[in-house]
């Protein structure tokens, strides 16, 4: 092993009641190492000497939901290696697959795992922590993943787990882990960034956070951080937390408010003599001025305009304003801090954390700095996002409170100011940290001036925009188009993160892509949809996807020859409107309830498999991706010149 070379490596592991099977490929080639133990092949002695020589060159192992699955099985193995090494093949399977077993049904009922990530003998890069798929919000499967990114192949495991495997099923099986291995792995280079700051975080601080969410790495450097300057025990800091039985609003309200108008004076007069029991549900305000509408609630404050095409022209400019890190720098700026960790806890977070992070950010010289300045801000973010948590060091309702009702405060006085001195102002979007004012350019300088005395005022800062249009469904989905020509793109219109399979990304629903697609062309480009269309041929833009859990289950129906018949298909698909195909249902086990996932006339192509072809081969139904792009257009446009395209859709 003298020329041995350090290898890392993606990894993904088959338990059945008779068989095992891992799969192994290193991070930066193309080699295998593929082991089976079964009745017809036993590979354990292999195994456990792959196993030792990843341990003696501290070789990582790559995998998805690796910590909660595959390490605990590898540590079975490793701890059990003598008593295993004396059974027979398939006894060794049927072993493992009981430990298996086990191993899901502690992850099932969320009990700890036999094995925490410090005790195990190999280190595990988790590609499922890391984007923190096992986040409620974000709950992701490897074939959601592989469908998000456009993986050629989305395969379920072909056969059940409980089944007794054939030796001629061996190799499907093997073919299917291969799969999942080098998805992984392609998951594993899209997160790369992640990667790089969790890498940088480790070498510059000491913390193995490898497999930290943002969330969570925000939180444990912020407490380092917080520790090597007071000298406390992480361990103790820990159990600190400041509980409260109600919250009187007017005691955090910060002292300079003043407001000028009926509504907003009305409303920062019930604030002053408000209390809150419950900062999920007991803050929830509307109010009106100057015919918008403002809605303030726990998460933030926020308006729209009506839907529509606002343009940019030679009288009327749109300005974008943002609060430069609004939150972090509230906190700094009124020396607040959770209560527990007092006064001490504002000197670390400002001084050591965000003034850092602020002054870095102004001159990044290398990536190892930028992965600094990401992490700085993800611990910035963390006193607040953590603040409202009561499984988190940093609880303190009152400071989380204390943030948010006093930034829709400040966005508030800044947008009332604007529009009583800025005729005819019209204000597109308030969102939490900060607006959009649509106005006449004469009066550039009575908006710069109101800016500045609102930062003299409030000591933040406030960052700028140009818009030379912006396309308006709500708030939350719209397209904006700086006049240096670049643009941004949110909620149903988003495209780009998408498209290039960016990691922030592969959770959401990538659906039709086309049609955002298309959507922005029209508005953007003047491209009508109809020659967008024609001219991508990239399948997987038109292709959707769905996937079921619970006591459901996907079938195709289809006609053969006059002849009816159904296929089982497996929990996640991927598909495409054709002009012929099936159609895909969706069956309740229990009742037998069915629902089309595409209702009325429109066919259905299955395309878990991808195959390069003639597009025309394809055979899409145009009507379908054109109605939709019509009505999407329609919502933001309602009166347009009606193309030729849409006569039949």
């Amino acid at each position: 092993m003298e020329n041995h070379i350090r290898t890392h490596w993606v990894m993904d592991f088959e338990t059945l009641s008779n068989c095992f099977i891992g799969v192994f490929e290193a991070v930066n080639s193309e080699k295998t190492r593929t082991f089976v133990i079964h009745e017809s092949k036993n590979d354990l002695q292999e195994f456990l000497t792959f196993l030792k020589v990843n341990i003696a060159f501290d070789e990582w192992h790559v995998s998805y939901n690796g910590i909660s699955f595959d390490s605990q099985i590898t540590e079975h193995i490793l701890k059990n290696a003598n008593y295993l090494s004396l059974m027979k093949g398939q006894d060794v399977a049927k072993w493992i697959y009981g430990k298996a077993q086990d191993t899901i049904e502690k992850s099932r009922n969320n009990e700890y795992s036999d094995f925490p990530e410090w005790k195990l003998s190999i280190q595990q890069i988790d590609v499922f922590k890391i984007n923190h798929w096992d986040n409620q919000a974000k709950k992701s499967s490897l074939k959601w993943i592989q469908f998000s990114m456009d993986y050629p192949t989305i395969q379920d495991m072909p056969i059940s787990h409980t089944e007794c495997v054939t030796s001629d099923q061996i190799p499907m099986i093997i073919d299917y882990c291969i799969n999942d291995v080098k998805s992984t792995k392609k998951i594993l280079h899209l997160s790369k960034p992640l990667l790089n700051v969790r890498t940088t975080i480790k070498n510059k601080y000491g913390l193995n956070c490898y497999n930290y969410s943002n969330t969570k790495l925000g939180s444990e450097l912020l407490l380092k951080l917080y520790c090597d300057a007071t000298g406390k025990n992480p361990f103790e800091v820990k159990k600190y937390r400041t509980y409260r039985d109600s919250i009187d609003i007017g005691k955090i309200l910060f002292p300079y408010f003043k407001f000028q108008s009926a509504p907003f004076i009305s409303f920062f007069e019930m604030l002053k003599t408000k209390i809150i029991y419950n900062t999920k549900n007991d803050f929830e305000y509307t109010a009106q001025f100057k015919g918008f509408t403002f809605y303030y609630g726990s998460g933030g404050i926020h308006q729209c305009i009506k839907s529509g095409v606002y343009k940019a022209d030679d009288e009327f400019i749109i300005k974008d304003l943002d609060v430069a890190s609004l939150y972090p720098s509230i906190a700094c700026v009124n020396e607040m801090y959770p209560e527990h960790l007092g006064k001490e806890f504002f000197k670390v977070y400002k001084n050591d954390l965000v003034d850092v992070r602020l002054a870095e950010k102004v001159k990044p010289k290398a990536d190892k700095d930028m992965a600094i300045i990401e992490g700085f801000k993800e611990a910035s973010n963390a006193a607040f996002g953590n603040s409202n948590s009561e499984y988190s060091w940093l609880f303190d309702s009152s400071y989380a409170m204390e943030t948010t009702i006093n930034g829709q405060l400040l966005i508030t006085m800044l947008v009332e100011d604007l529009l009583i001195n800025i005729p005819e102002a019209k204000l597109l979007q308030t969102n939490t940290d900060g607006a959009t004012l649509y106005f006449s350019k004469k009066y550039v300088n009575i908006y710069e001036s109101i800016c500045k005395n609102w930062e003299k005022i409030t000591k933040l800062t406030l960052e700028f925009a140009d818009y030379k249009a912006m396309y308006v469904w709500d708030i939350n989905n719209y397209i904006s188009i700086y006049t240096d020509g670049n643009y941004k793109c949110k909620g149903r219109f988003e495209w780009e993160d998408l498209a290039n399979h960016k990691y922030t990304h592969l959770h959401k629903n990538k659906s039709f892509l086309i049609i955002p697609k298309a959507i922005f062309n029209y508005f953007v480009n003047d491209i009508d949809p109809e020659t967008f269309l024609k001219e991508n041929q990239n399948i997987f833009d038109y292709c959707g996807g769905v996937k079921i859990k619970g006591d459901w289950a996907f079938e195709e129906h289809f006609v053969v020859k006059n002849e009816y018949k159904i296929n089982k298909l497996q929990n996640t698909i991927r598909y495409f409107i054709s002009n012929s195909g099936s159609k895909i249902i969706k069956v309740n086990k229990s009742t037998k309830k069915t629902i089309q996932v595409e209702a009325s006339r429109w066919m259905q192509t299955v395309y878990i498999n991808h195959k390069e072809k003639e597009f025309s081969e394809y055979n899409i139904n145009y009507d379908f991706y054109l109605k939709k792009i019509k009505q999407e257009i329609q919502n933001i446009e309602p009166i347009i010149n009606q193309f030729k395209l849409f006569d039949n859709a």
